[in-house]
């Protein structure tokens, strides 16, 4: 006899349709799982048998075979056990077949029949509403998760016994009205008006953050570079619901929700330790997951100690920050990832931190401080729209009280809000943004006054930007000139600008 159900396995961040095909045959009682399964998917075979049994139900002593269909399609983890009991109880007539249509089961069984919490739930619902199904059975743990997507039907059980009761229309799981992004406002316990000093940095903080623009950090140590990165999210807009939902689909599918907030709806900052792999950094593995890059997603990747990072780390962010996603091709498969992340980072000038400092003596010879640059390639350093020089902070600055008013989180964040709205208008999309802007669309919406074309020129001769170079020029001019609701850009707009790529010069020509 056979009996199918429903279920998904994930693949990158996506999920994918599979059906459990159960056969009762004869031959020696035992269960044959086939169809490409991973070692937590074949060791179900022992947490079905008790769950069962706990369950109350006799386990058939019949030769089994059971499918994953696409056969061809690789699958992985312990959320096939909830599909393939209900399949196998299908099989043996406790529940009928014509109940299993049009739904789809999710989740990992314990041996006494509970259903546990599963990764990747998020993707598969929204897949089986893509489908059409009716309704999709979860785990009661990740109901939370589940109910980002709206207006589907969406079941969460606590045990076998409650899934068998419900297909046989004899109970009704009481499900929660939960309304997840009730309140999508961000709540933090930092703010820019802690940092003391650095107005020029601040600046170019609130232009990073409006039009969404890679920054790099140049100071020695204590200057306050990771002060200020810290505090990049607070000034950030709010994410929206496509953006949360997005979001929280990468972090349900590398396994990083928790069970009380099962959602994203802060801009994520991801802050990764200078000894992380390139899979770490860039996602992939033997069972591929999401690396840092798609983590940090909608929000900020901060590398702290840039050059520290090993080089091919550093050099497998080209892409990411051309592309805004990162494809990993393996012999067994290709995924792709979302990866549109604003990238901060910091540096020190060389590796004891302190050459061209005021008052203390640089201890590096010129080779070392030549070895210690030479991590970061020409390529990356066009890729970042913002160079940014931190100066040691003086004494009377740390000395002041923090400042309130125009340099807080708040009211930087309102003029940053103020300035992506224009960028909506300009372009018809909440997700883009002038850092994304292709190089016809530069040409389209970066229009100069005279005067501001003539500047550019003339700099562009003498410090022989590259053109990737120039279009960022233009694109971080852009964003000047909406943050002061210009919509020509002014010469003013190019200068300062300008000075947001030259002000590393003297520190990469040797």
């Amino acid at each position: 006899m056979l009996s199918k159900a429903l279920s998904f396995t994930i693949l990158g961040i996506e999920a994918f349709p599979v059906e459990v095909e159960v056969d009762f045959g004869l031959g020696l009682p035992g269960i044959t799982i086939v169809g490409l399964p991973d070692s937590s998917i074949k060791e179900s075979r022992e947490r079905i048998r008790s769950a069962l049994k706990n369950s109350g139900f006799q386990f058939p002593m019949k030769k089994i075979t059971i499918n994953l269909a696409p056969a061809d399609l690789k699958k992985e983890g312990s959320g096939f056990d909830l599909a393939i009991a209900v399949a196998l109880l299908s099989g043996m007539e406790i529940v009928s077949k014509e109940t299993l249509n049009k739904k789809a089961f999710l989740g990992e069984l314990a041996l006494d029949g509970r259903i546990k919490s599963t990764k990747g739930i998020l993707p598969a619902v929204i897949k089986a509403k893509e489908l059409g199904l009716d309704e999709v059975i979860i785990p009661y743990e990740n109901l939370k998760e589940a109910s980002l997507v709206k207006d589907f039907k969406i079941i969460g059980v606590k045990h076998l016994r409650e899934v068998t009761d419900y297909l046989k229309g004899i109970f009704n799981p009481q499900q929660e009205n939960i309304e997840v992004l009730e309140d999508m406002e961000s709540e933090f316990d930092i703010d820019f008006a802690e940092v003391l000093g650095q107005e020029l940095a601040k600046r170019a903080f609130e232009i990073s953050a409006a039009g969404g623009h890679n920054l790099l950090m140049i100071g020695p140590p204590g200057a306050g570079k990771t002060m200020l990165a810290q505090r990049i999210p607070t000034i950030l807009p709010p994410m929206s619901y496509e953006e949360a939902l997005e979001t929280t689909k990468i972090y349900s599918v590398a396994g990083l929700l928790f069970a009380e907030k099962p959602f994203i709806i802060n801009r994520p900052f991801r802050n990764p330790h200078f000894g992380i792999s390139e899979a770490g950094m860039i996602g992939g593995g033997t069972y591929p997951k999401p690396g840092e890059i798609s983590l940090a997603h909608n929000g900020v990747l901060f590398l702290d100690e840039f050059p520290e990072f090993r080089k091919d780390v550093i050099e497998a962010l080209r892409q990411p920050l051309e592309d805004g996603k990162v494809t990993i091709t393996r012999a067994s498969f290709t995924i792709t990832y979302p990866a549109k992340f604003m990238l901060i980072c910091a540096m020190n000038p060389c590796r004891c931190g302190y050459y061209g400092h005021p008052t203390k003596p640089c201890q590096c010879t010129f080779q070392e401080i030549k070895k210690y640059r030479s991590k970061l390639s020409g390529p990356i350093i066009d890729r970042i729209d913002i160079h940014l020089e931190v100066p040691p902070v003086e004494f009377k600055d740390l000395m002041k009280e923090p400042i309130k008013g125009s340099l807080d989180s708040k009211t930087i964040q309102e003029r940053v809000v103020k300035a992506r709205k224009i960028q909506e208008r300009r372009y018809g999309s909440p997700l883009k943004v002038n850092a994304r802007l292709k190089p016809k669309e530069i040409k389209k919406y970066c229009i100069l006054e005279p005067k501001a074309q003539d500047f550019l020129e003339k700099v562009a001769n003498k410090f022989n930007f590259s053109a990737r170079a120039l279009h960022k020029i233009l694109k971080v001019s852009r964003t000047i000139a909406d943050l002061e609701e210009s919509e020509i850009i002014l010469k003013q707009h190019i200068a300062e600008a300008v000075q947001y790529r030259i002000l590393e010069k003297p520190l990469w020509e040797s």
